[in-house]
């Protein structure tokens, strides 16, 4: 049976080497709660470009729309104007192919002309701290970063628990440690009241 000693020992170890482990994911996230409250800080960065080119007719040939090559487009269209992000729509009507991709800080989306296979895209690229910001919110991620976020947020609990269960092991500071935890649970229920 684990005694108090013991427990303790594994309390301070589980702190110590998770904030170590999580401690670039911590600053990231701090940072970038930072930026996200700061808006303005991204605003008239965004830079705008015209892609233009055209794909193999053979890709989009035909009335039927279900033989649109979609897997060779949109590899096509990545390697010649180096897009970033995910695939989030592609239809496709007797005319032509409407698509778009979104990813962290970056959007692009466009038509491709089935008669001609001539497409023009839109591409807005927000810049490193847009992006950093998409990722802090989980925004146009897929479903691995998403479960990242879960996985660096249970952590910081484990770390925030951890972290109070240690002040029961200080005897000279528990006290003290305990009005602290207090006066900031209180702090903190307070300005969201008045501010939030």
């Amino acid at each position: 049976m684990m005694g108090k000693k013991s427990f303790c020992g594994w309390i301070r170890w589980i702190h110590l080497y998770l904030s170590m482990f999580s401690f670039a994911a911590l600053l990231f996230f701090a940072l970038t709660g930072i930026t996200l409250n700061h808006p303005s800080w991204t605003e008239n960065r965004q830079k705008v470009e015209m892609l233009e080119g055209n794909v193999d007719l053979s890709w989009i040939a035909g009335t039927d729309t279900s033989l649109a090559e979609k897997s060779a487009i949109v590899d096509h269209l990545k390697k010649e104007h180096n897009i970033r992000g995910r695939l989030t729509e592609f239809r496709v009507s007797e005319s032509e192919c409407s698509l778009a991709f979104d990813g962290p800080g970056f959007t692009a989306y466009g038509m491709i002309d089935r008669t001609s296979g001539s497409y023009e895209l839109v591409a807005t690229s927000a810049g490193i701290i847009a992006a950093m910001n998409d990722l802090h919110k989980g925004s146009y991620t897929g479903s691995g970063w998403n479960t990242a976020i879960d996985i660096i947020a249970a952590i910081l609990i484990v770390i925030s628990l951890t972290g109070f269960i240690m002040i029961f092991y200080m005897t000279r500071k528990r006290s003290k440690g305990l009005w602290v935890a207090i006066l900031g649970t209180l702090t903190f229920v307070v300005l969201c009241l008045l501010l939030g």
